[in-house]
């Protein structure tokens, strides 16, 4: 008995791709072929009820299966889904104009009724591991006009309720008031309106999916999708060498170099709505992790000082760890949302390294010789995480900061971080408005309004709060775009918190298909088509 490296295997699988991919290739779409389309997904999906478990991969398999009122398009940002207009009709109430003619799976037609009991739906379950009332809670009252006609009245003014209602799909009334998350695990309360139709579920394996011929938009081009659950990136790529998938989503990035280089495959790739950077504790003045050069724990708090803060942003060499780090699959950050998405500051520009800099800033904050630090972070959730850490920590050292690492598995260490444990922490987040991102990350902490749930810094500054309820409370675009820009430039010029990097999203196609690239990391494969 004998076991062959992963790197060995690999080899093997690309020397005979070409032999391969002559059979495989003949199976894509023609005008007039049956189409089959099979995808390798990097994270399980863990139910089908569309409003039980807020995650990414069960929201991203939902969307082939329902609809929301408002769709979110490559770039992140909102076209008509259901609805094909929403409008302020006075500060407190917005009207949704819906489609007419739109048939659920089942046959039956779209009305208002079917939006209102989704709309109301998620606060009923109370046994959600991931609630989505959090996008339903702003909405007091719900009003049915008339069968293609819905006006949803907020407490106060509330600009952002149109993006709050594209993560809540629209399921059949009639189908789904009796119906169990079971149910939908099971098919049997699958009635929606998206593009594609239930066929079967195993769970922790595959996915099936066949086309919704009377789908209202564009129709799929493929009568048949399998969504293969490969949770191991050694696995994902290794079917999609075999030809097992024709598609995967996560590439590794240890082999995207093989994957560039090889005729038989492309990559499809977009900046993500993911930005990862460093959360600092700016609210006690003994912090867990600061100590001095011998290591003894310091009674003054030092990233409480702005001027540490600049010092620490100004040694990390951006595009050093871009290139090297991350091999490229992200851009340097200076905003703590992506390029193009609301609220994106331009006057913001990326940290120049500046080492000398740092130095003369630690001084003036009264720290010639720097001190000690623990930077922590997860070693299995963003691209490279724990070399980011370790190369982070080594630019500090050369500054004078005597940083240590210690990294966890994702379970353990959000539960410590979010417990303030740390006085650094890495933390990635994505977001498609730049207000929520500030209320969420830098808002002044309040466990009832929900302000500050990922604010494991505890920063606090009442100009940048006043501007982010302003930005939220403007039912006006324009005006809420500048009060969440200024209220980015308040933020990032206290340091508030450390941008890093705004990672790349990558995908890996077979020769003869072509995908367009999300911002927000979802993979559609009604958005695959053939070349």
């Amino acid at each position: 008995m004998f076991q062959l490296s992963r790197k060995k295997i690999l080899s093997l699988a690309f020397a005979g791709l070409s032999a391969l991919a002559t059979v495989t290739l003949s199976a894509l779409p023609g005008p007039s072929h049956a189409a089959d389309l099979k995808i390798g997904l990097f994270a399980d999906v863990s139910t089908l009820d569309p409003h039980f478990n807020n995650i990414a991969p069960n929201i991203s398999l939902s969307s082939h299966l329902f609809d929301a009122l408002v769709n979110v398009d490559p770039n992140g940002r909102l076209i008509p889904g259901l609805a094909t207009s929403w409008t302020a009709i006075d500060p407190l109430t917005w009207e949704f104009k819906l489609r007419h003619g739109v048939k659920f799976s089942d046959g039956s037609e779209l009305t208002a009724e079917d939006v209102v009991f989704s709309l109301d739906r998620p606060a009923t379950l109370t046994n959600s591991p991931g609630p989505f009332t959090s996008y339903t809670k702003q909405i007091v009252s719900k009003q049915v006009v008339d069968p293609y006609t819905v006006r949803l009245k907020t407490a106060t003014p509330y600009g952002p309720l149109a993006l709050d209602v594209s993560t809540i799909f629209i399921v059949s009334k009639k189908a789904a008031q009796n119906a169990t998350t079971e149910d939908f695990n099971s098919g049997k309360a699958l009635v929606g309106t998206g593009p594609f139709k239930f066929a079967s579920f195993k769970r922790g394996d595959r996915i099936e999916l066949v086309r919704n011929d009377a789908y209202w938009g564009e129709k799929a081009a493929w009568d048949k999708v399998t969504f293969r659950i490969l949770t191991s990136d050694g696995a994902r790529l290794a079917a999609l060498l075999a030809g097992e998938v024709d598609a995967i989503e996560n590439v590794p990035p240890a082999d995207l170099a093989k994957l560039k280089t090889n005729p038989q495959f492309k990559l499809a790739q977009k900046i993500s709505w993911r930005t990862i950077f460093w959360t600092l504790d700016q609210s006690r003045d003994k912090s867990p992790d600061i100590t001095d050069k011998a290591g003894k724990p310091l009674d003054k708090n030092p990233l409480k000082d702005v001027r540490v803060r600049q010092a620490i942003s100004k040694a990390i060499n951006r595009q050093a760890l871009v290139d090297r780090t991350l091999e490229g699959l992200a851009v340097p950050a200076s905003n703590i949302i992506a390029p193009g998405i609301l609220g994106y500051a331009d006057t913001l520009k990326v940290e120049k390294y500046d080492p000398e800099g740092a130095k003369k800033l630690l001084a003036a904050a009264g720290y010639p010789n720097g001190f000690g630090i623990t930077l922590h972070g997860p070693n299995n959730r963003y691209i490279n995480d724990e070399r980011v850490v370790q190369t982070v920590a080594q630019f500090l050292n050369r500054v004078g900061i005597q940083a240590k690492v210690e990294t966890l598995p994702l379970a353990v260490y959000f539960g410590k971080a979010r417990a303030g444990e740390y006085s650094a922490a890495l933390l990635g987040w994505g977001t498609l408005a730049g207000d929520f991102g500030l209320r969420t990350l830098l808002g002044t902490t309040n466990p009832d309004t929900g302000w500050g749930s990922w604010n494991w810094g505890k920063y606090t500054n009442p100009k940048l709060d006043q501007l982010v309820q302003s930005s939220l409370g403007s039912v006006d675009q324009k005006q809420r775009e500048d009060f969440a820009r200024q209220g980015a430039v308040v933020a990032l010029n206290d340091y508030a918190l450390i941008p890093l990097y705004h990672q790349y999203a990558t995908w890996a196609l077979r020769k003869g298909l072509k995908y367009t690239p999300r911002t927000d990391e979802f993979t559609f494969a009604h958005q695959f088509h053939p070349e």
